[in-house]
């Protein structure tokens, strides 16, 4: 199904999103080679593309996007460490959410992508999350996550436009024999498969609830000279939920 966003009108959202189509890097530094990241041509969303993505009442859960702001403490402006103290004692969205924090991460200025492997210090790209550990068939009830930036600059949101159910049914023979990865989107789009990304601006305080599992994604701060920090939660068990 792809990913739906929640808003009620076409000016909520007309000035803060982009889309453009993705690429594979090569050998440019900081990147994995062959990880899937948006080229340079971003175009303004359409109303057309806009209804497209406009989530109804049918679509589930496992495919929207939820656009959420929370007012931010007073922090100092090139506070980078104060902002990541805080984000263990914020209630993110004041008793709506869990308050156990997933992790922060900050990030510099004018990076395509934000998200770094740990073991080699290179950012992978678009990509799906794996802490619920979900296969084929039930990726989609995985637990959504929700993001906050603490800025102090704005950043984007990053979400390709095939989940990976539907990127893994297009590549694999027998999809519901396999565990989904991030390896799949590089996969699908090596083949030729048509992927475009959807860039959302987060400023300051404003943050998503996503379902990370499913979607591939990522943060960007390009063409943004401040730093900022992002910050993470994840919801509930969907049994619980």
């Amino acid at each position: 199904m792809g990913p739906r966003l929640v808003f009620d009108t076409f000016d909520d959202i007309r000035d803060r999103c982009d889309t453009a189509p993705v690429r594979r890097s090569g050998s440019e530094p900081g990147h994995d080679h062959g990880a899937v990241v948006p080229g340079d041509d971003w175009t303004a969303l359409t109303a057309q593309e806009a209804k497209h993505y406009q989530a109804d009442d049918t679509a589930p859960d496992s495919v929207r996007i939820e656009l959420v702001h929370r007012r931010l403490p007073d922090f100092d402006p090139d506070d980078l460490k104060g902002r990541l103290e805080a984000a263990a004692r914020l209630d993110p969205l004041d008793g709506r959410w869990p308050t156990q924090l997933l992790g922060c991460a900050a990030s510099p200025g004018n990076w395509v992508t934000t998200t770094e492997d740990s073991a080699t210090g290179r950012r992978i790209g678009l990509h799906v999350d794996n802490f619920d550990r979900l296969p084929y068939h039930r990726r989609h009830q995985g637990r959504r996550r929700l993001c906050l930036n603490l800025g102090p600059g704005p950043r984007y949101l990053l979400i390709g436009d095939h989940d990976v159910q539907q990127i893994c049914r297009a590549i694999h023979d027998a999809p519901q024999q396999h565990y989904p990865h991030t390896e799949d989107i590089r996969r699908y789009l090596a083949a030729g498969h048509p992927l475009r990304c959807l860039r959302i601006r987060l400023d300051p305080g404003d943050g998503y609830i996503a379902p990370t599992e499913l979607l591939p994604h990522d943060g960007s701060t390009a063409g943004v000279d401040q730093p900022s920090v992002a910050a993470f939660w994840l919801g509930r068990s969907p049994d619980t939920a």
